[in-house]
């Protein structure tokens, strides 16, 4: 899901608590190294997302959160601060060019560059995390 996220507001961060869980206690932060991404610089994107990107003339970038039960893809337009809510069970990544990765979500999708390590790393840390806290598949038993 889409949403503005530039003001708190109680039903839509209960919205998005209920769909990727509250955020990381501190000690959680501290065990996992970090929640959040270096910036990531947007190649290409789903039409809905490149219609407010196109809004305003700066640099398309954007950062991902991680959560207990799924990410927060936040991007900024025009003044205004945008998140798209992605659940584990939603979420698909997949490392496409030499230095690409694409993030999907039903209709929704966004490709940013991958040209440094750390990038590398946050999204192997992010398919780990993914991994281990996946529910029990039906062939695992």
């Amino acid at each position: 899901m889409l949403l503005n996220v530039s003001y708190n507001d109680k039903t839509r961060t209960q919205k998005i608590d209920a769909a990727v869980g509250g955020p990381f206690t501190l000690k959680e932060r501290w065990e996992l190294g970090g929640i959040g991404s270096p910036k990531l610089f947007i190649t290409h994107t789903s039409l809905e997302i490149q219609n407010l990107l196109i809004l305003d003339n700066n640099l398309n970038c954007c950062n991902i959160e991680m959560r207990p039960k799924g990410i927060i893809v936040r991007f900024r337009s025009l003044l205004e601060t945008y998140g798209l809510i992605i659940p584990y069970y939603k979420l698909k990544l997949h490392k496409g060019d030499l230095a690409t990765y694409s993030i999907h979500h039903d209709h929704y999708f966004i490709k940013v560059k991958s040209d440094t390590k750390a990038i590398q790393k946050f999204f192997k840390k992010l398919l780990d995390y993914k991994a281990d806290n996946a529910p029990t598949s039906i062939g695992d038993l």
